[in-house]
């Protein structure tokens, strides 16, 4: 099976990024692409350019008045506090283990320490 594709919002640094990439997932983080300072539009473009599941720690996506959701790989929200790099990966990690790439597709998923809720959001 192939790994999962990610693309890494700004806000995620290189450290998150080597964890995953030593588990064998495939990153790219934005500033990798000179696209630190892109806006959310840019980036969700971005990731449906390259097939990428956008990981994101920024609450903007899933505010469909700010960002309305169509088709897409998939939306990877991960909020904790505070947001340390072991704590991100420490949700992030058992959370890929457990599931698939189709499952993402067009799916906004918010990942919390108390739990992960799903939001359907094209058909």
């Amino acid at each position: 099976m192939k790994p999962l594709r990610l693309l890494l919002d700004q806000m995620l640094d290189v450290v998150v990024a080597s964890q995953l990439r030593s588990q064998g997932y495939d990153v790219v983080r934005l500033s990798d692409l000179a696209m630190s300072r892109a806006d959310d539009d840019a980036v969700l473009t971005e990731s449906i350019r390259q097939d990428r599941i956008l990981v994101t720690l920024d609450d903007h996506f899933g505010d469909w008045a700010v960002l309305p959701l169509s088709s897409h790989p998939g939306v990877l929200r991960v909020k904790s506090n505070p947001a340390t790099s072991d704590r991100i990966t420490d949700l992030l990690l058992p959370f890929l283990e457990a599931h698939g790439e189709r499952e993402f597709t067009n799916q906004l998923i918010i990942i919390r320490e108390t739990g992960i809720r799903w939001i359907h959001t094209a058909d």
